[in-house]
């Protein structure tokens, strides 16, 4: 597993591209950590490492975000924070979405646990509440 140090929002982008360099052909990443630790706004690095130019929301309401890559095509954002039942996630589709080889990022992945394959990337992001640091483990 490997680990990295956000000492600032400025860090996000090399650890954004360092996630993206280290698993070419993984397309379903799922993001883990406490609330306000960060995710959202890693995502908006994530997306502009798949060079994508598109504005970065948090999908919470809508449970899915899409956006466009010149390069990478179609890449998904989920966030299930507030499903109340995993059958919120099947009525969108979401194997769908999984199976369509397109980029996949889940917030709150805990909350579909059961309908993630098996072979997902698992990223953790820590907040050093002391030093205002996140540590990200991938």
């Amino acid at each position: 597993m490997d680990t990295f140090i956000a000492h600032s929002i400025n860090d996000l982008l090399p650890i954004a591209k360092k996630l993206v360099a280290k698993f070419p052909h993984e397309r379903i990443f799922a993001l883990y950590g406490q609330m306000g630790a960060g995710k959202t706004t890693f995502m908006q690095s994530v997306v502009k490492a798949l060079n994508s130019k598109d504005t970065v929301s948090s999908p919470t309401f809508a449970l899915v975000n899409e956006y466009e890559s010149e390069t990478v095509g179609i890449i998904y954002h989920f966030d299930f924070y507030r499903i109340k039942d995993i059958k919120e996630a099947v009525d969108i589709g979401f194997d769908e979405y999984l199976d369509s080889e397109n980029y996949c990022f889940i917030e709150w992945a805990e909350y579909v646990e059961e309908l993630l394959p098996d072979t997902i990337v698992k990223v953790y992001i820590t907040v050093n509440e002391e030093n205002n640091k996140r540590e990200f483990r991938f």
